[in-house]
């Protein structure tokens, strides 16, 4: 693993209000920290919730499955079977780039139980194998039209401080991308190994609704302004 990594830059939506919570959302392959900053004012959250929002952008390297194309990816797809597809090298050294995030808003004084990580396609497999594997509790993991690295079994290393920690997972019925099989492989072995989550599928392919939005909203609200 490279330790001497560049911070990763992102966007920062601030709220109305001093930040007391951190929500830490990850993009999919080829996108950037941009495609999703504008869901902040789709969620209509109240303007005192105190939600600080972080949306980082991956580093740009070649992808395998697109003939080795630079593009933003948080790890190297080697191929499209699930067993082979995250390249666990790349992941590794994405989750010491996002753990440092993580890092950053609790040295400004946010604690991990108000810390979120979200994640969507590729940035969905890394909040769940951050989340699994982070050292202090977090307050939620939201894990968006993905699956797990190693496609039915948990990643190595889960630390008991997440043990318990609500884990969200929608994916879309008619997902062309990330098959729907891939989210219920993730969700059997994450109920199986006692994980507390919540699955929802909507009709839809690899994208998210406004349907979506309103649970999302819901469910950031339970979980970190509680």
């Amino acid at each position: 693993m490279n330790t001497e990594q560049t911070p990763l830059d992102a966007i920062v939506v601030e709220p109305a209000v001093p930040a007391r919570y951190a929500v830490i959302w990850l993009h999919g392959l080829g996108d950037s920290g941009a495609g999703f900053a504008p869901i902040v004012p789709a969620l209509s959250l109240p303007k005192d919730a105190g939600i600080r929002f972080i949306f980082p952008h991956a580093p740009e390297q070649p992808v395998t499955i697109n003939g080795g194309y630079i593009m933003r990816a948080w790890y190297d797809i080697k191929s499209m079977d699930l067993h082979d597809r995250a390249d666990l090298a790349g992941v590794l050294e994405s989750e010491h780039q996002i753990m440092a995030l993580i890092e950053a808003q609790m040295a400004a004084g946010i604690p991990s139980e108000r810390i979120l990580l979200a994640g969507f396609s590729q940035g969905g497999v890394m909040s769940l194998f951050c989340g699994l594997r982070f050292h202090q509790p977090l307050a939620g993991v939201m894990a968006l039209s993905c699956y797990l690295p190693g496609a039915d079994t948990l990643p190595e290393n889960c630390h008991p401080a997440n043990a318990s920690t609500p884990i969200l997972q929608h994916h879309g019925e008619q997902d062309e991308v990330v098959p729907l099989f891939a989210g219920q492989m993730a969700q059997k072995a994450l109920r199986d190994a006692g994980y507390d989550v919540e699955w929802q599928s909507f009709n839809m392919g690899h994208s998210v609704l406004p349907a979506q939005l309103m649970e999302i909203r819901r469910w950031l609200l339970a979980k970190l302004v509680n």
